[in-house]
């Protein structure tokens, strides 16, 4: 039997080691908090990639964050995170002060991500899901007091349900100078034809087209309005009143409430056709039209038409009268689900430099909309004035068609 000699010089191999120690170190340490990490639920899309890179089959770009920590609010027999737990080696947290101090009693991260979505909390009397985001964020604010420092925070989807909590988030946020960001993965998604608002001219009319629920969904699709809206010249004015028209009405409010030409371009960059002899009227028998009136003037228009609908798509028209549209085109590949790498790269981007990467007001707006445009369904369709939504911004963050995926 033959003993072979190591080659590898001594020295180098404590050099490789020291090495990866070093880039271990340099990746920024997150917590995450939680309802339940389930298969395909939120936390898995976005979360997962920190561990196994951004294609979630190990072989694609490596994250510059390192999962540290997880609390589970909401925890179910289908949770994932205790063998990614075993598997990957961070912990798995009873309370959010541990999760975000590591049991150290200071704050011991650099980033916190928020994810609750499809998790099984009760609806509000007009449908909203109580996603429990105020609480979760004061137990992180309460961290962040005692330790006398702060970090970027990311809220998936809505900032909140009601707009109570949606201002006291958004408004403590500003008092403490805490980087926050939230929102929908559909702004960041392809584009097809690719195509954006013209920065330089002014908006008179955005249609877009959305499906499935009005408050999971149709958050999508507001945050799809408004990354398209915050493009116009002069930037965001801000909402001043909101409608749900529902059934019937919303085909009769042609021609009075939207231009029905935006639908119609809207309808065909879904990709599907209507069939021979009918209309869009004989394929969706309970339409839901969201109108959205902004302090410019500027009107947008999202139905959600199940039942013909699977994608979300939108047409716009300009004031000088010059029109335009685009299908938001999302990876439908289970394996990848791409959509949420661009969503989830933006959230890296805030949590390393220290800056939003598109700005926390477009889901103020959408957020505060939607509980809005809940509460205007609720009461018979009546039109609900929202001057608490008058926020101005200008965005920093433009659109850019991101690298392709394979479907």
């Amino acid at each position: 039997m033959k003993i072979f000699k190591l080659l590898i010089p001594v020295p180098f191999i404590f050099s490789c080691i020291l090495m990866s120690q070093n880039q271990v170190q340099q990746l920024k340490p997150v917590a995450a908090i939680v309802a339940d990490w389930f298969k395909y639920s939120h936390p898995d899309v976005l979360l997962t990639r920190i561990l196994k890179t951004y294609s979630l089959d190990g072989k694609g770009e490596k994250s510059q964050l390192r999962l540290v920590s997880v609390f589970r609010d909401k925890p179910s027999g289908k949770d994932l995170s205790r063998s990614y737990a075993e598997e990957f080696g961070f912990r798995v947290s009873d309370s959010i002060q541990e999760a975000l101090t590591l049991g150290t009693g200071t704050l011991a991260v650099d980033g916190i991500i928020i994810s609750t979505e499809w998790s099984d909390y009760p609806l509000s009397p007009i449908g909203q899901v109580m996603y429990p985001k105020r609480r979760l964020f004061e137990e992180v604010v309460k961290v962040f007091e005692h330790s006398k420092k702060v970090v970027p925070v990311f809220i998936d989807k809505h900032i909140a349900t009601e707009w109570t909590d949606i201002l006291w988030i958004y408004q403590t946020a500003k008092k403490m100078k805490i980087p926050l960001m939230a929102g929908s993965s559909v702004p960041v998604s392809w584009r097809e034809p690719p195509v954006d608002v013209d920065t330089r001219s002014k908006l008179k009319e955005i249609v877009g087209i959305s499906y499935h629920t009005l408050d999971g969904y149709g958050f999508h699709g507001l945050e799809m309005i408004q990354c398209l809206a915050e493009q116009r010249k002069g930037g965001e004015t801000g909402i001043k009143s909101v409608q749900c028209i529902t059934g019937d009405d919303v085909w009769k409010s042609a021609g009075k409430i939207y231009d029905e030409g935006l639908l119609n371009m809207a309808i065909e960059h879904i990709g599907r056709k209507i069939p021979e002899g009918k209309t869009i009227k004989d394929m969706v028998t309970d339409p839901v039209l969201f109108v959205i009136n902004y302090y410019d003037g500027l009107r947008a228009c999202l139905f959600t038409l199940n039942g013909f609908a699977n994608q979300w798509t939108a047409a716009w028209k300009y004031t000088d009268g010059r029109m335009d549209a685009t299908l938001f085109k999302l990876d439908e590949n289970l394996s990848t689900l791409m959509h949420f790498a661009n969503q989830m790269k933006g959230i890296e981007k805030m949590i390393v430099t220290g800056k939003p990467s598109w700005p926390v007001e477009r889901t103020v707006l959408t957020s505060g909309a939607l509980n809005a445009l809940m509460i205007s369904k609720s009461k018979a369709k009546n039109v609900v004035k929202t001057p608490y939504l008058n926020i101005k911004y200008k965005p920093t963050w433009h659109w850019q068609q991101p690298p392709c995926f394979s479907q």
